[in-house]
């Protein structure tokens, strides 16, 4: 049975979201000061990886991945044994989706004597997003989210229940995350507003396009620059026609750097007719993703695959990707998405192959 979902939830008031974001570039570069002057002090290099979190997942500012390897590495040379550290390393490389890497740091972190807390709430990050253990974790996420009753715990769930394609239990998750909202800042709400457009914009295996659309001018108005937000907004104007509305959207957000952004304005222009500068900015839509697939290809295999397998125009390209992803991460939507591209690519053996291992997870 498919349950139309509603949009009666209200949302807490928030703190303006175009002040939020100068706020979080402010508190940023000041943790960078921070940690330039004692980088071993308690809690400085823990704040500035999570600013630059944020400011990768709304800002859409790709270099945060650069800057917070960058601390790792000088945190390795200064102190590399000892179990903060190794909790350090292990959520940057999380960020990185370098896993399996992460794992190990874990492992080291938990020796060292990390706090339990911390290693586990990590660790079932890390399995959520590799595919991994999910009955475990989801008997987790359930509990969790039961006694804490926090938003940041329903959202973990409901993205574990959309995962398992349980999309109605995803929806009431994120609903319940925005009624246990209490907070000021304007990007947690942001969050559960966009996670519910690509639930029933993507997800669902009929897609609420319109239901979509009203979670993401949701996240707009919260937060104007949610880079992920207008992206997907704009692909949903494109898709209807309403060209002008998508390219609105994107012109705004072309400064964050962002390859998506310009591939996805270029595809615009080309519909307007304005075919010179869409030429334009598809070259550098595929230089800004060369860039990012050399320096970290695990974190944007699966955007490059779907790059390439579109207007990047390189199938037997998209595919590679689409498998790295998959076997960094075998979940079911990795393994959906480069089975796919082996159907678009007429690679009747790796579509085979993938369908058959989606099949048995």
């Amino acid at each position: 049975m498919i349950v139309t979902p509603e949009l009666d939830c209200a949302i807490t008031p928030t703190t303006d979201g175009e002040i939020a974001v100068i706020n979080l570039e402010s508190a940023r570069r000041r943790s960078w000061t921070r940690f330039f002057a004692d980088p071993t002090r308690n809690g400085v290099a823990e704040t500035v990886v999570e600013h630059e979190q944020l400011a990768l997942q709304f800002v859409g500012d790709i270099f945060a991945l650069d800057r917070v390897e960058a601390l790792a590495v000088q945190l390795n040379q200064m102190d590399a044994a000892s179990a903060r550290v190794m909790l350090i390393q292990a959520r940057v490389a999380s960020m990185a989706h370098k896993f399996s890497e992460a794992r190990k740091y874990l492992v080291q972190a938990e020796i060292g004597g990390a706090p339990t807390a911390d290693v586990d709430r990590l660790r079932l990050n890390i399995d959520q997003a590799c595919g991994s253990n999910l009955d475990n974790v989801l008997d987790a996420r359930r509990r969790i989210a039961n006694e804490n009753h926090g938003l940041e715990d329903f959202v973990a769930l409901g993205s574990l229940l959309a995962d398992l394609h349980d999309f109605v239990a995803a929806d009431r998750a994120y609903k319940e995350a925005l009624w246990a909202s209490h907070d000021v800042s304007p990007f947690p709400v942001a969050r559960v507003c966009f996670q519910l457009g690509v639930l029933w914009g993507e997800l669902a295996p009929e897609p609420e396009f319109s239901t979509a659309a009203q979670w993401y001018r949701r996240a707009i108005a919260v937060l104007p620059m949610y880079t992920k937000a207008r992206v997907h907004l704009a692909e949903i104007y494109s898709s209807d026609g309403s060209l002008d509305d998508a390219e609105a959207l994107l012109r705004p957000i072309v400064t964050v750097g962002d390859p998506e952004v310009d591939w996805r304005l270029a595809d615009v222009l080309a519909a307007l007719g304005k075919f010179e500068e869409s030429e334009a900015r598809m070259k550098v839509a595929r230089s800004g993703f060369d860039s990012l697939l050399e320096r970290h290809p695990l974190a944007f295999a699966d955007h490059g695959a779907e790059f390439y397998a579109g207007s990047g125009n390189d199938c037997r390209r998209a595919l590679q990707l689409a498998r790295i992803n998959a076997d960094n991460r075998p979940t079911l939507r990795a393994l959906e998405q480069a089975r796919n591209i082996a159907t678009s690519a007429d690679d009747a053996g790796a579509g085979f192959e993938l369908l058959s291992v989606a099949t048995r997870r």
